[in-house]
């Protein structure tokens, strides 16, 4: 069976997409769709896509389409997973699947409903680095006790990874804070009970805060902080301090290291070091197998429980 696929949204995080699924076998980049038809055309081309469309309902209407992956705007992930949903495509949406409990929950049912594939972009999960902690606590061969997580960019205009500029504006909880937030329930295997926000000053033209600093503790007392700034003028990204009963890691996105800096081999951990690819390795793997994946829409829906919890303590 080859299963496949569209990209929708041709940003950043579409050509991440895109590229990784170049290296999965047993699927094909069918169409690509984008606001701008004539961006979705030159991306076809370069992809040997079958056709572009700027019309996502009529890209939806296409006989020959298994499942779409969503690399859009986020204030457009809901109301476009819902539509694929109806349409009979399996999902796979950036994160945050929406911007509100209420519209993740509405995906949730929907995908209950429908019975298809639904899955959340929650890309930690794949990650060499952080899979190899994961394999290590399911092992019984470490626990973590808490979690020091950073995650810093230099973004104080509306750019996105690549210095573009942005039609939509970003925001550090509901985005980057949701994937540390999945991250330390999935590692830990127990629910938050505690999660305590603040935030800086909002920007003046982007009305967002820059900066935010979160707290989380599980049931039976792991802890978690976490730091978020889009001020930080160094390196970027997130960095990951696992601090456990028998070790410490620190995971860069796909590397890893111990307490010391000394590095860890992943490259035998999965078939690839991209977490990306292994996060739409997944996807795949789910449609072709029928099953649900690993960060299906349900799965994740814990985190965003979270999220709205925040949101209120930082809106009161």
């Amino acid at each position: 069976m080859t299963v496949k696929i569209a990209v929708v949204g041709l940003g950043a995080f579409g050509h991440k997409h895109l590229d990784a699924l170049t290296q999965i076998p047993d699927t094909k980049i069918q169409y690509v769709a984008h606001s701008t038809l004539e961006k979705a055309k030159e991306v076809a081309e370069k992809y040997g896509a079958e056709a572009a469309f700027a019309s996502y309902s009529e890209l939806l209407a296409q006989d020959d389409l298994d499942g779409v992956i969503l690399a859009t705007p986020t204030q457009m992930h809901h109301a476009q997973t819902l539509e694929a949903l109806r349409a009979g495509k399996h999902v796979m949406v950036e994160i945050p699947m929406a911007d509100s409990l209420a519209g993740v929950q509405e995906i949730v049912d929907a995908q209950k409903e429908t019975g298809l594939i639904a899955m959340a972009g929650h890309t930690r999960r794949f990650n060499p680095s952080h899979q190899y902690v994961h394999n290590k606590i399911t092992a019984g061969e470490f626990s973590i006790q808490q979690m020091d997580v950073q995650t810093y960019f230099f973004r104080r205009t509306n750019t996105n990874a690549l210095g573009q500029p942005r039609s939509w504006t970003d925001h550090l909880l509901w985005h980057h804070a949701a994937h540390t937030v999945d991250l330390f329930q999935y590692q830990t295997g127990e629910r938050i009970v505690k999660a305590n926000a603040i935030q800086g000053p909002k920007h003046p033209e982007l009305g967002i805060a820059m900066d935010m600093s979160i707290q989380l503790q599980t049931e039976n007392g792991k802890i978690c902080t976490l730091s978020l700034s889009f001020n930080n003028d160094g390196p970027i990204g997130t960095f990951f301090r696992y601090i456990g009963d028998t070790d410490t890691y620190i995971a860069r996105y796909d590397d890893l290291v111990d307490g010391k800096e000394t590095t860890i081999d992943v490259s035998k951990v999965a078939v690839s070091m991209n977490g990306i690819e292994l996060q739409d390795r997944e996807f795949v793997a789910a449609i072709k197998e029928k099953r649900e994946p690993i960060s299906s829409v349900a799965q994740v829906l814990p985190c965003y429980v979270v999220l709205d919890a925040l949101q209120q303590q930082l809106e009161y």
